[in-house]
C-alpha cells in the first residue's frame, strides 16, 4: 500500500500503489529573490564531478527547523461498547451514546510535541523556505544556523498545504542565502545533492542524480516533483536540493520507501514553483491558484484504462492530457473545450503528462491567459485560456478570516440557478479541513444565507466571518441547500476550543 504520512502529525492516509510517500517533519516563506549568479562551471560531459564547491556553497544556507507545539486541552471522541444496551424500547436511549455505537466525547490534555526539519534562506534579511508539513502546528518556531552557531526564532509569513511549501521569517542580517536556479533547466541524468539535517545527523549531505521530473505521486493537490536517488530521509524535509553550482533545484519534501526510509527515491518541490508560491505568499498572504477548469488523466492512462475494459481508443496520440470532464463556468469551457479533446501544448511547450500540466499552471496567477493547441477528433486546434480561481474568476484571493472554514467556495452558475430554482448562492467546491469540516459542511452544499445575510458573492462570505469573528458567540448560522434540491443548515463555531 502507498501511505501519506505527516510526521509531526503521524497519521497515515492508504491509496492503492505499492511504494509508501513518506513526508517527513521529524529528526533529532513580493518577489522571490533573483538567482545568484556563481562562478563555477558545470562539469564537462563524460568527465568526474567534483561535488565539494556545491556542498561548501549551500551547506551554510540550509537551516535546522525545532517546531515546538505547546501541550492543549481537545476534545475526543470515544466509544463505549456497553451504552447501547440500555436502550428504551419506545425508540430512545437512556444514555449519552444516542443509538449511534455508544460514541462519547470527553477532553484530554496533550503532552507538549516537538518535531524537527530543514529549511533554505533564501534573502540575506532572513526569509526561509521550508515545508508546510514542517511549520504546521506549531506554537514556536526555532532556526539553527549551519553548524549551530546561532538560534533565532522565526514567524510564518504564510504557508501553502496544496504545495507543501510555507515560508517563515527570522530578524538577520547579511545571512548566507543560496542562490537560486530555474528548475524548467534541470535534466534528467544531471548530478545534485540533498542538504538538510535527516535522522537527527545535522548539515548532511548526500548526492544522486535527476532520475525524473514532473513526478506525480497522490500526496499533494499540486504535483510536479523532481525525483531524485540522492539519500533523503526524515529530517530531510524543506531543505536544499542543489545542482552542481551549488545553486538551488528544489525543496525536499518526501521519499518513496516501503519503509519509510530511503531505497533510493526522493521528491523535491521544484524553483520553479517555489519561487511563485514565496512571491505570492508575501505579496497576498496566500497562493493565487490558477485553474484550467478541467478534470482528466494522461492520454496513455486513459487508453490503458478503456483497454483494460475492452474498449480500442484512438485519439490520434498517446501524449497529452485526456479531457474527461469540462468544469461549468471555468476557463476551458469559455475557450470552447469539450470532453474527449486532448492537450498536447502549453505556450508552445508540449506537455505529456498531468504532472507537467500542473507545474505550468502553479506558475500562473488567476487573469493569465495560455495558449493551448489540443486534439479534437484527431485534428488539431488553438485556443486562448483566461484562467481563473477557485472561485470562478480572476479577482485576488484575499488571506481574510475566511481561512479558518478550511473549504474552498464560488457562485452557482445559472445551469444551478435553473436546475434548483434558486437566484443566488455560493457552493461549497472543497473541503479541505478547519471549521466547516467540524461542522459537517459537505462539498456540493449551496449556502444561501450566513447569520440571516444573503450570500451572493465570496466577498459577501468574508464580510459574514469578519462580523462574527467580531461578535460575542462567533459563530455562523448557515442555511442553504443540498444539491438533490433539499433544504438543511449548519452552525459553525469559529472559536476555538
Amino acid at each position: 500500500m502507498k501511505k501519506i504520512v505527516n510526521a509531526a502529525t503521524p497519521a497515515v492516509c492508504a491509496v492503492a500503489l505499492t511504494l509508501s510517500v513518506v513526508a517527513f517533519a521529524n529528526s533529532n516563506a513580493a518577489t522571490a529573490p533573483a538567482p545568484i549568479v556563481t562562478s563555477a562551471p558545470a562539469a564537462p560531459a563524460g568527465q568526474p564531478v567534483d561535488l565539494t564547491y556545491a556542498a561548501e556553497k549551500a551547506l551554510p544556507a540550509v537551516v535546522y527547523i525545532k517546531n515546538t507545539q505547546n501541550s492543549k486541552i481537545e476534545t475526543v471522541e470515544y466509544s463505549d461498547p456497553f451504552e447501547d444496551f440500555f436502550s428504551d424500547p419506545f425508540g430512545g436511549f437512556f444514555g449519552r451514546g444516542q443509538g449511534n455505537g455508544g460514541r462519547r466525547q470527553r477532553q484530554v490534555q496533550t503532552p507538549k510535541r516537538a518535531a524537527a526539519g530543514s529549511g533554505v534562506i533564501i534573502s540575506a534579511d532572513g526569509y526561509i523556505v521550508t515545508n508546510n508539513h514542517v511549520v504546521d502546528g506549531a506554537d514556536e518556531l526555532t532556526v539553527s544556523l549551519n553548524e549551530g552557531s546561532k538560534e533565532y526564532s522565526a514567524r510564518v509569513i504564510g504557508a501553502d498545504k496544496t504545495t507543501d511549501l510555507a515560508l517563515i521569517k527570522i530578524d538577520g542580517k547579511n545571512l548566507p542565502a543560496i542562490a537560486i536556479a530555474n528548475s524548467d533547466d534541470v535534466k534528467v541524468g544531471e548530478w545534485v545533492l540533498a542538504v538538510g539535517n535527516p535522522l537527527g545527523l545535522n548539515n548532511t549531505v548526500t548526492a544522486g542524480i535527476i532520475s525524473a521530473k514532473a513526478r506525480t505521486l497522490g500526496a499533494n493537490g499540486v504535483e510536479s516533483f523532481i525525483q531524485t536517488d540522492a539519500a533523503i530521509n526524515q529530517g530531510n524535509s524543506g531543505g536544499a536540493l542543489v545542482n552542481t553550482r551549488g545553486e538551488l533545484v528544489g525543496i525536499n519534501a518526501m521519499l518513496a520507501s516501503p519503509t519509510g526510509s530511503n531505497i533510493g527515491y526522493g521528491f523535491a518541490i521544484p524553483t520553479a514553483i517555489m519561487n511563485k508560491v514565496v512571491d505570492d505568499l508575501k505579496q497576498y498572504g496566500n497562493v493565487q491558484r490558477a485553474m484550467i477548469g478541467i478534470q482528466g488523466s494522461d492520454v496513455k492512462s486513459y487508453v490503458d484504462n478503456q483497454k483494460d475494459n475492452g474498449k480500442e481508443i484512438d485519439l490520434g496520440t498517446m501524449e497529452g492530457i485526456y479531457v474527461a470532464k469540462v468544469v461549468e463556468d471555468g476557463a476551458a469551457e469559455a475557450a470552447g473545450l469539450k470532453e474527449g479533446d486532448v492537450i498536447t501544448s502549453i505556450d508552445g511547450k508540449k506537455v505529456t503528462s498531468f504532472g507537467e500540466l500542473q507545474g505550468v499552471l502553479a506558475k500562473k496567477r488567476p487573469g493569465d491567459k495560455v495558449a493551448i493547441t489540443y486534439l479534437r477528433a484527431k485534428k488539431s486546434h488553438n485556443a486562448t485560456l483566461t484562467l481563473k480561481n477557485e472561485q470562478g474568476n480572476t479577482k485576488v484571493v484575499k488571506n481574510a478570516d475566511t481561512d479558518v472554514l478550511g473549504a474552498d467556495f464560488r457562485p452557482i452558475t445559472d445551469a444551478q440557478k435553473k436546475q434548483l430554482e434558486i437566484n443566488y448562492g455560493l457552493e461549497v467546491v472543497k473541503v479541505n479541513g478547519g471549521k466547516m469540516k467540524d461542522a459537517g459542511v459537505p462539498k456540493g452544499f449551496i449556502i444561501q444565507r450566513v447569520n440571516d445575510e444573503p450570500m451572493h458573492t465570496f466577498d459577501d462570505l468574508q464580510n459574514a466571518v469578519k462580523e462574527a469573528n467580531n461578535s460575542k458567540d462567533q459563530m455562523l448560522v448557515i442555511r442553504g441547500i443540498f444539491p438533490t434540491g433539499k433544504k438543511g443548515g449548519f452552525v459553525v463555531y469559529l472559536q476555538n476550543e
